[in-house]
C-alpha cells in the first residue's frame, strides 16, 4: 500500500467530525447517570447469555474510551494533517465513533433490540477497514502513529468483533430465540466461530498483537462466566483461545513484531 494521502488529509470537516464522534460516543454512554436512559449493563444482563463476558471485562471500556480520545486529539495535531496514515482512516474511525455512541444511546432506551445489531456491525465494518490498513502500511509506522492510532483502535476493533458476536446471541436471546436446553451447544459454536474469525483475522493482519490480546481478554471473561456454567463453553473458550494464539503466530511470522513494536519511522 503506497503512503499516498487522501483528499480527507486537508480537509478540517473530517478532522473535526473524527472529535465530535469522539464526544458522541462518550457522551452518549454517560446519559444514564443523569437519569437518561438505562445502564448499557442492566439492559445487556436483561438478555445475558452464556458468551455475554463477566462483568469486570466490560471495564475495558475505560482504555479504550481514552485511547480514542488520544488519537482524536493526535489526528487533529497541525503536524498529522497532512500524513498519509491519519488521512486514510480518519473517516471510518469517525464512523466506528459514532455507531458507538449511537448503539449506546438505541441500547439504553430499547434494550438490546434487533437496530443494535446493524448499528454495532456498522461500527466493526469501520473498524475492519483500519485493521486492514494497518496489515498493508509499507512505511514503518512512527512513533505516534504506533501509540496513537494503531495500539488504540486495533484493541477497539479486537473489543467489537466479540461485543458484536456477544449482541447477536443477546439479540436472539431478547426475541425468544436460543433458550432451552440447546443453549450451551449453540453458545459454543459461537464462541468457537467467533475464534476461527479472529484467528483467521490476525493471520491475514500480520499477526497483530493488539488485536490478539484484547480478543483473548474477551474469551477470558466469557470463561469465567459461562464457562462456569456450561461445559461446552469453556472448551469453546479454550479451543478459540488456542485459534487466537495460532494466528497470532502464524501472522507474526509474516509480518514480525519489529512490525508493530519497532523499527519506528522519523517523526510522530
Amino acid at each position: 500500500m503506497k503512503p499516498s494521502i487522501g483528499r480527507s488529509a486537508a480537509n478540517p470537516a473530517i478532522v473535526w467530525a473524527v472529535i465530535i464522534a469522539v464526544v458522541f460516543q462518550i457522551g452518549a454512554s454517560a446519559l444514564p447517570a443523569f437519569g437518561i436512559g438505562d445502564p448499557i449493563g442492566s439492559q445487556s444482563n436483561a438478555v445475558r447469555t452464556l458468551i455475554t463476558p463477566a462483568g469486570w471485562a466490560f471495564a475495558i471500556w475505560g482504555p479504550l474510551y481514552a485511547g480514542s480520545v488520544v488519537f482524536a486529539i493526535y489526528q487533529a495535531l497541525p503536524a498529522q494533517k497532512a500524513r498519509a496514515l491519519p488521512a486514510r482512516i480518519r473517516l471510518p474511525a469517525a464512523g466506528a465513533f459514532f455507531a458507538n455512541g449511537l448503539w449506546a444511546l438505541y441500547t439504553q432506551f430499547n434494550g438490546l433490540a434487533v437496530f443494535s445489531v446493524p448499528i454495532i456491525l456498522f461500527g466493526l465494518s469501520c473498524l475492519i477497514a483500519i485493521y486492514r490498513v494497518f496489515a498493508r502500511w509499507q512505511p514503518p509506522f512512527s512513533t505516534g502513529e504506533r501509540w496513537c492510532a494503531v495500539l488504540p483502535l486495533s484493541a477497539l476493533a479486537a473489543w467489537l468483533t466479540a461485543a458484536a458476536i456477544v449482541n447477536i446471541a443477546a439479540t436472539l436471546l431478547f426475541y425468544g430465540v436460543g433458550a432451552g436446553d440447546p443453549a450451551p451447544l449453540v453458545s459454543a459454536l459461537v464462541v468457537l466461530t467467533g475464534g476461527i474469525i479472529a484467528s483467521l483475522a490476525i493471520a491475514r493482519g500480520r499477526g497483530n498483537p493488539i488485536y490478539a490480546a484484547v480478543f483473548l481478554w474477551a474469551l477470558s471473561a466469557i470463561y469465567a462466566a459461562g464457562g462456569q456454567q456450561a461445559e461446552p463453553v469453556a472448551i469453546a473458550a479454550g479451543v478459540a483461545a488456542v485459534l487466537v494464539i495460532i494466528g497470532t503466530a502464524i501472522g507474526l511470522r509474516a509480518g514480525g513484531l519489529k512490525r508493530w513494536f519497532g523499527g519506528a519511522a522519523a517523526g510522530m
